[in-house]
């Protein structure tokens, strides 16, 4: 069966799976076209700390994936069932016939990298298959201490344990490009997509050599890595984590709650909870992502990246600490160590209140972390790949004074009360995705250091040459260091 035919009653997928396209298949609703779903398909198993290893396939009943499997050990109870057999993915695919094989959309959740999962409702893959007419996949993979806790320079048994949840993805990626063709797909032409964490993974695997040639295009949503983490901070970080799993207790035979338990350990050089992502492990991940130059494997791949312009609306609530009464005598102190650079807040304050004089107290607090530290690694990235000749589309959120999270549900087609005008937002985003995802190009022009041409998505949606000029120059005074690293 040709990829471009869509679903037989039974089709072979490379490595011996059979499926029968049963009526037991989830539809999507309120879409163009008629979509199939596949949930739960294992890709891959793995030992705790270790590198995955592809899972063999037999002969399956399709009315077998119907459901969510269960997701990684994390803290809190927001995503159920949990088990450290986590590596799953999820498939939509239209079953009408195509001209020729469907791009493949695959699309990595955030949650930094310790919590999340694609089993959110707004991480339906029915509406964006449908609008699109492409194959949309979903992956989860090891997190926090599972995928990233650096065990390698402290016990021989774990060389691969910094990187552990990258080489998930690749393996989910290994999966898609032997069997996608039979639900359709071009493992030709794959695109990922993912936001927050998601993004920042993306930019990881496109440094790391074992992801060349599995994905052809990406797209991160709010989400960076300009740096990993270096060996020695990661052994560090290690250390206290092991110390709060407690002397004696080996890391690899725990239960599974004590290794989430003791993600509660101080972290040596941020504070808070202990950090966990990838790795300079010099095995795996050789060098950083976008520093001091972007990769230059990645440099091959076509990219977009932007942010949401109130990106921090998302993490500080009117009650919390940082704005409860917040006012022109506390802001500074309020804004310095949210930025998480060296500079200073007081001068800050006064350069933004003279920019947006009617802003209060709450907004400029949002204003300023936003530009300090949300967006600085967007634009680190797309300056880096604009230096290499290979520059990224950017676009901006400004919708409804978007925070993050917002780009999530009007890419899928899931935004929660979903207004005329979040209906029409999300058709633009969704048509953007897609038009880049098959050709490479979502239809604005590329980013460069003359322009710097930036589509800002809004009820007037529009190019804007070099959007938050003054923002961006003020923030590049001080070097920048990706926080984690």
């Amino acid at each position: 069966m040709s990829g471009a035919e869509g679903f037989s009653r039974r089709a072979m997928i490379g490595g011996g799976l059979a499926v029968a396209a049963a009526p037991a298949f989830a539809k999507a609703t309120g879409t163009s076209q008629p979509v199939k779903a596949l949930l739960g398909i294992r890709y891959g198993r793995a030992e705790r700390f270790k590198k995955p290893e592809a899972a063999p396939w037999g002969m399956v009943d399709i009315d077998r994936f119907n459901a969510f499997a269960p997701v990684c050990p994390q803290p809190g109870k927001a995503y159920q069932p949990q088990s450290e057999d986590c590596l799953f993915l999820n498939l939509w695919a239209p079953t009408g016939k195509a001209v020729r094989p469907r791009p493949v959309m695959l699309y990595i959740h955030g949650g930094a990298y310790s919590s999340g999962s694609v089993t959110d409702p707004i991480n339906d893959g029915a509406r964006l298959a449908a609008h699109g007419d492409v194959v949309v996949v979903t992956v989860n993979h090891r997190l926090n201490a599972l995928g990233y806790l650096y065990l390698a320079q402290l016990d021989p048994r774990f060389p691969d344990s910094g990187n552990a949840g990258q080489l998930d993805l690749i393996c989910a990626l290994q999966w898609v490009q032997r069997n996608i063709a039979s639900f359709g797909g071009d493992p030709h032409n794959v695109t990922l997509f993912g936001q927050s964490g998601g993004g920042a993974k993306i930019a990881t695997l496109m440094a790391m050599p074992e992801a060349k040639g599995l994905f052809h295009k990406a797209i991160t949503m709010s989400g960076q890595q300009v740096t990993a983490s270096g060996p020695l901070n990661a052994t560090r970080r290690a250390r206290a984590f092991l110390d709060k799993l407690g002397t004696g207790i080996d890391p690899a035979t725990a239960p599974v709650e004590q290794l989430i338990a003791a993600l509660s350990a101080t972290d040596p050089i941020l504070g808070g909870g202990v950090y966990m992502g990838p790795v300079l492990d010099m095995k795996h991940l050789t060098r950083h992502p976008f520093w001091p130059t972007a990769a230059p494997l990645g440099n091959a791949i076509p990219m977009m990246m932007g942010n949401c312009v109130m990106e921090t609306r998302e993490f500080y609530r009117p009650e919390s600490r940082q704005l409860k009464a917040i006012d022109w005598t506390n802001l500074s102190s309020r804004v310095a160590p949210e930025m998480r650079i060296d500079i200073k807040a007081d001068w800050v304050v006064e350069q933004f209140r003279a920019r947006y004089p009617k802003a209060d107290p709450a907004e400029q607090f949002h204003r300023i972390v936003t530009a300090a530290r949300s967006w600085r690694g967007q634009v680190e990235e797309a300056e880096a790949r604009a230096r290499a000749g290979v520059p990224a589309f950017v676009y901006q959120l400004d919708f409804e004074q978007a925070k993050h999270t917002d780009d999530i549900g009007l890419s899928f087609g899931t935004a929660l009360d979903m207004t005329p005008a979040r209906a029409a937002m999300s058709r633009s985003v969704m048509d953007a995705f897609v038009r880049f995802a098959r050709t490479g190009n979502p239809g604005w022009p590329a980013y460069d250091l003359g322009k710097r041409q930036t589509m800002v998505f809004d009820r007037e949606s529009r190019v804007v040459a070099n959007p938050r000029q003054w923002e961006r120059e003020l923030f590049a005074r001080v070097p920048y260091v990706q926080p984690g690293t």
